[in-house]
């Protein structure tokens, strides 16, 4: 299945290459809210609020009102994971409150879902250089995605993976990672990263495997 992104920054949608470089921005909410509303899930990151340079609350209740999204973005606290959950989130992302002290924070997840419930909760294991990165990206763990997955395998209905060396290139994902992220769970897998085409979200999907799709959507590789 095909997931469209939709990132916040500064009060506009924008394309990020790597999570550092804008590439692309855009303020025509009504026309990609319109694009996206023939699909049965949407992702909506605040990419402020991952940073923790501030937050688009307001932009997220707009999308979160017409779109049916799974939301992420400095979701640190389950306080937080209500809030947006009360907005109307048919998915709640928690990232990088997983992964602190330098251990993965197994207690932690299984406080979430206790609070929100595993179906509604999709954990982000983004990697960068083999490890997953926190904190917008920029703090990188000890840990593997594998590694983390399957630490908190029982605590989720899916986990997003994103291949961050790849993100924002259209170069494609490398699907050479998949096994390993597919043994290590039994949950629901979504990726990202650098997706290109529609063959290639059809290969995905054929091995049960859901493609988050950005970039690609937004300079009209895809017609979404």
């Amino acid at each position: 299945m095909l997931i469209p992104s939709i990132d916040l920054m500064s009060g506009k949608i924008v394309q990020l290459v790597q999570g550092e470089k804008r590439a692309l921005d855009f303020d025509d909410f009504e026309y990609w809210i319109e694009r996206f509303s023939k699909y049965p899930l949407v992702q909506l990151i605040d990419l402020d609020a991952a940073i923790g340079t501030g937050d688009n609350r307001h932009l997220l209740s707009r999308f979160i009102s017409w779109l049916p999204c799974q939301v992420g973005g400095g979701i640190r606290d389950i306080a937080t994971a209500r809030q947006i959950e009360e907005l109307g989130a048919r998915r709640i992302i928690i990232g990088s409150a997983l992964f602190q002290d330098g251990n993965i924070q197994r207690d932690r997840a299984a406080e979430f879902a206790r609070a929100i419930s595993p179906e509604k909760l999709t954990f982000a294991v983004d990697a960068k250089q083999g490890r997953v990165a926190i904190h917008g990206w920029r703090t990188l763990t000890a840990f593997t995605a594998a590694q983390a997955m399957r630490e908190l395998n029982l605590w989720c209905g899916a986990f997003l993976y994103t291949h961050i060396d790849t993100e924002g290139l259209l170069k494609g994902f490398p699907a050479e990672v998949i096994p390993e992220l597919q043994l290590a769970t039994n949950r629901k897998l979504i990726v990202a990263g650098g997706i290109s085409s529609m063959e290639e979200v059809h290969r995905l999907d054929s091995i049960g495997v859901d493609a988050i799709v950005g970039m690609a959507i937004y300079t009209g590789r895809i017609e979404a």
